[in-house]
């Protein structure tokens, strides 16, 4: 089984985020959950957003690819929530060894110059986001292809932003079950061959 390393969004290092983990765990990954806040968490999006600011884009991925490192060697598959899904899709577009990307609630700017080798991409988003419009979801989907990943998308219509997070109000448990059941195969698949 692959080795899973997990961003948390822009609440921070919350609970939903640790059972999520123990969920891969359960089904034989060992996760990693990095704190990229430092152990800060936020009540809103409007404070998650203001340590993400205050620490800065630049510092959050150093802190990330510290975080990484000593475990890349392994063929690592990066995950994340939302702002930790575009950590995630940053890390495992510039590691060679990666062996998956799990995109939950959010994604990224994807470089020109990206090039990856049918890394196995799964993005779960919900239908309408406002933070993953229907746009910028149909070119970021057509950049990964063109950078040469092998990308699935999952949409899941009437669910908030941040809807496997069962302490935020976006929380819609029936999609998010079916977003675990769907990621556990998809993590399966990227530990065979």
């Amino acid at each position: 089984m692959p080795t899973v390393v997990m961003f948390h969004s822009a609440y921070g290092l919350r609970p939903a985020v640790l059972e999520a983990a123990e969920r891969l765990r359960e089904a034989g990954h060992e996760v990693h959950t990095p704190d990229l806040y430092g152990g800060r968490t936020a009540d809103t999006v409007e404070e998650g957003m203001a340590i993400k600011d205050e620490i800065g884009r630049d510092d959050l991925l150093r802190r990330a690819v510290a975080a990484t490192a000593p475990l890349s060697e392994r063929g690592l598959v990066y995950a994340g929530f939302s702002l930790g899904g575009a950590v995630a899709q940053n890390l495992a577009l510039a590691d060679t060894r990666a062996r998956g990307l799990l995109l939950l609630h959010g994604t990224s700017d994807i470089p020109e110059d990206a090039s990856v080798d049918d890394l196995p991409v799964q993005l779960h988003v919900a239908d309408p986001d406002p933070f993953e419009p229907h746009d910028w979801l149909n070119a970021w989907y057509l950049r990964m292809r063109r950078a040469g990943a092998d990308v699935e998308v999952h949409r899941y219509a009437g669910a908030g932003h941040l809807y496997t997070d069962p302490g935020l109000p976006d929380h819609d448990a029936e999609a998010a079950e079916r977003t675990w059941r769907i990621a556990l195969d998809f993590l399966a698949g990227t530990g065979e061959g």
